[in-house]
């Protein structure tokens, strides 16, 4: 049977009730929500840079730089993680079931962070590599702690990538604006995310692999230990179908983001999502009962940008979605 879940991000700054909010709207599912609306430190990137080993950084203008000691954001965002898995494990006492946590993979922040004399680390082959094995060095300590804090829960990892095509295109700018960095070739880049994907395996947790912008490497992504893929498909390509189809002939768990992140003009019904889905699936010449247990439906990004309401709504349209799917 087919289940549901969402992204990451929710609109607001109630952890507590966003952690009820997907507890009773996607239960087969649930994850740590993400509350970038309480500032930096709470955001993707933030959270992700709680969790580096050894590391420093602090926040400027330009957004978050590597530093050789924790700046006082660096310290409010280990805090703020702290505080809202000391939430999540009172609000999921007893809880038995899949669990999924969420992460800014290597190439997002290398593209995001600054080095300490300034431009991205992209543009710094030793410092992006350091970055991704602090990164993959802090995923276990990360791993387990939540799953101190949840017992019961099978853990989930999903490594968000949304920079990614950008970082492979050379379409990251410069910090000046005038230029592009350098694009990745494809070893290299499958060398920052193999320490990392093999770090969540070594914790006892599956992995995914989340990009919501169009071009997402789904081969490479695979090919560097990602056991599942989430993707958008309002930005599937054709030329992605043939990378998609193989994912589905080895047997990784799909995420098909089928629900806009957005309040829209008009809401889908659960209906129309399973057309769609069965669309995808007729395409790509699958048989829906044979590959719907491996299906996860969600949002198609996250839903920091949504209205409160909305953001309910949208989590609990995967769920009837994915339980129409399931049931044929």
């Amino acid at each position: 049977m087919s289940t549901s879940s969402g992204i990451g991000s929710m609109p607001g700054e109630d952890f507590a009730e966003a952690v009820r909010t997907v507890l009773g709207e996607v239960p087969d599912l649930p994850f740590l929500p993400e509350l970038p609306a309480r500032g930096a430190p709470a955001s993707m990137t933030g959270r992700t840079l709680a969790v580096v080993a050894e590391l420093g950084f602090d926040l400027q203008p330009a957004g978050w730089r590597l530093t050789d000691a924790s700046g006082v954001d660096h310290r409010r965002a280990r805090s703020l993680l702290a505080q809202d898995l000391d939430v999540l494990e009172e609000q999921t006492q007893g809880y038995e079931g899949e669990l999924k946590v969420q992460v800014a993979g290597p190439w997002t922040l290398a593209a995001t962070v600054e080095r300490p004399r300034g431009d991205r680390l992209l543009a710094d082959v030793g410092a992006r590599r350091e970055l991704a094995q602090a990164l993959a060095e802090g995923l276990g300590e990360h791993l387990a702690d939540v799953r101190r804090r949840v017992p019961g829960a099978r853990l989930v990892l999903q490594v968000d990538e949304p920079a990614l095509p950008a970082v492979l295109a050379a379409q990251v700018p410069t910090s000046s604006g005038f230029g592009r960095h350098r694009s990745v070739d494809l070893p290299r880049a499958s060398a920052a995310l193999e320490p990392v994907f093999a770090a969540i395996e070594a914790s006892g947790a599956s992995s995914v692999a989340h990009c919501c912008a169009a071009g997402m490497p789904i081969g490479l992504l695979r090919g560097a230990g990602a056991q599942g893929i989430s993707l958008d498909l309002d930005v599937l390509a054709a030329e992605d179908y043939d990378a998609l189809g193989t994912a589905f002939d080895e047997e990784a768990r799909i995420y098909l983001g089928v629900i806009p992140a957005t309040d829209p003009a008009r809401v889908p019904t659960d209906q129309q999502v399973v057309e769609r889905v069965l669309r995808l699936l007729d395409m790509l010449g699958f048989d829906p009962e044979e590959v719907s247990d491996r299906i996860v439906l969600t949002p198609s990004c996250g839903l920091a940008g949504a209205s409160p309401g909305y953001a309910r709504r949208a989590l609990s349209l995967v769920r009837e979605s994915a339980l129409r799917l399931g049931a044929g």
